[in-house]
């Protein structure tokens, strides 16, 4: 990087928000996914209020550099993996909670928060921010926008899209915008704000966000249920589906996940079933809601189902769902974790088709699943030593995402596009689709300087 930019960044600067060490730039040049290249940055940026985030576009614009936006790097696409030269601008810094509004229900935020850390703030006043990754204790909010992150509880209670009312955003040029609302209702003009919510940082650096809060929920009560094939555990999320009831949790694991929580956490699980169902209700009767879909599982062909007896032990099965994808990292030395949603009525087939891909490819893949959305997460766990595997681990999350599309699914639930799904958009979005993606991108980054190679 030339001089002049380094010189011009720390005119306005502080020392601190200004990282060149190797090392320490290093550090910060890919997120936790793999098959996904990084490149290396030039420097990092680390500031702490939204004018100087202006002045990092600013001059970035003037000299034609790149910019990588970052939150906390947990994400699983690839989506902040830095590129040769760039900037990479981390937003972690910038972590307060600036408003907390019980009477209209909405939080102002930075995009450092954690998610953990505003989930706990709003609790103090009875309220909730429903959105919970599974990395919800690390990941940050700007990150959860960008890529439009799910979690536990979307089957009940949305994904983040749904939560984001208004954003302030800084262009590639420095300008700063400011999209949406702060009230319960509002239609003016085009829906800006959703256009930001999973753009993954490449229209705009999202520097204040408006969150839609909930009344805080009722304690939640769970119970498990085992099934002797995918198809059974299939057939009984359908039932529950079509019945009409609304759990606040409908997740599941295979046995291989279960096998894989209990090698590291000792938890006991079953490790006989094909599949475990984990429901939870944090209805006003969650236990008469836990009987009759318990009946619903037994009817589908469960072969044991086994409530929680308190709302301790309850947590200490969504703690087990929450260890599925670092109980499989330990499998091996390397995983991929996919992320294909497929209609709910195809869900036994995906997994019936995961199974078979594994098997083909002599490889161990897990899958967790947010079962009552369809939200599949097979995990591929392969040795990154071996060439070989390697390959075969590259060969079998391709026909993943193809089994996935096969079956009117989409390529990502939750995690967002990043590098490593850059092609697959393209097949499921198809040439007029992605044209006029490109438009889009265009009209907010003309120089292409936002997060260049990601997505498109």
């Amino acid at each position: 990087m030339h001089d002049d930019v380094r010189a011009e960044l720390a005119a306005v600067l502080p020392p601190e928000a200004l990282v060149t060490d190797p090392d320490v730039v290093a550090s910060y040049a890919h997120d936790m996914a793999g098959f996904s290249d990084a490149g290396t940055a030039a420097l990092v940026v680390r500031p702490t209020s939204v004018e100087e985030v202006q002045h990092v576009m600013r001059t970035a614009t003037r000299f034609r550099v790149p910019v990588v936006p970052q939150g906390a790097r947990t994400g699983l696409s690839g989506g902040a993996n830095a590129v040769d030269g760039c900037i990479v601008l981390s937003l972690a810094a910038m972590d307060r909670i600036l408003e907390i509004d019980p009477v209209e229900r909405v939080a102002v935020v930075e995009p450092g928060v954690v998610n953990a850390v505003l989930s706990r703030a709003v609790a103090e006043q009875g309220l909730s921010y429903p959105p919970d990754p599974s990395s919800w204790e690390q990941c940050t909010i700007g990150g959860n926008i960008g890529t439009g992150a799910g979690g536990l509880c979307c089957v009940k209670y949305g994904v983040t899209a749904e939560y984001v009312l208004g954003l302030d955003v800084v262009l590639a040029d420095g300008r700063l915008l400011s999209t949406g609302r702060r009230t319960a209702k509002g239609v003016a003009g085009y829906d800006l704000t959703r256009l930001f919510v999973g753009s993954e940082g490449t229209l705009g650096v999202v520097v204040r966000a408006v969150l839609a809060l909930r009344p805080a929920p009722r304690p939640q009560l769970t119970l498990v249920a085992e099934f002797p094939s995918a198809a059974a555990a299939g057939a009984a999320v359908c039932a529950v589906m079509e019945s009409g009831h609304t759990p606040s949790l409908l997740e599941l694991m295979d046995a291989t996940t279960l096998r894989a929580v209990n090698a590291m956490a000792r938890m006991g699980l079953p490790e006989s079933t094909a599949a475990l169902l984990l429901a939870g209700y944090d209805s006003a009767d969650p236990a008469a809601d836990l009987a009759a879909l318990a009946e619903l599982c037994t009817a589908a062909g469960a072969t044991e189902v086994v409530p929680a007896e308190d709302p301790a032990e309850s947590e200490m099965l969504l703690q087990a769902r929450r260890l599925a994808l670092p109980a499989l990292e330990k499998v091996s030395t390397a995983s991929m974790i996919d992320d294909v949603c497929v209609p709910r009525g195809k869900l036994a087939d995906m997994l019936d088709g995961v199974a078979a891909i594994a098997e083909r490819f002599d490889l161990t893949i897990g899958v967790c699943a947010h079962a009552g959305d369809g939200n599949t997460h097979p995990i591929v766990c392969f040795d990154a030593q071996d060439p070989d595997e390697t390959r075969r681990a590259r060969e079998s999350f391709d026909e993943i995402m193809a089994l996935g599309l096969a079956l009117g699914g989409t390529i990502t639930g939750e995690h967002g596009v990043g590098l490593l799904k850059k092609d697959w958009l393209a097949r499921e979005l198809g040439p007029l689709g992605v044209e006029l993606q490109r438009g889009v991108k265009a009209v907010f980054d003309p120089l292409g300087l936002l997060n260049p190679g990601k997505m498109l």
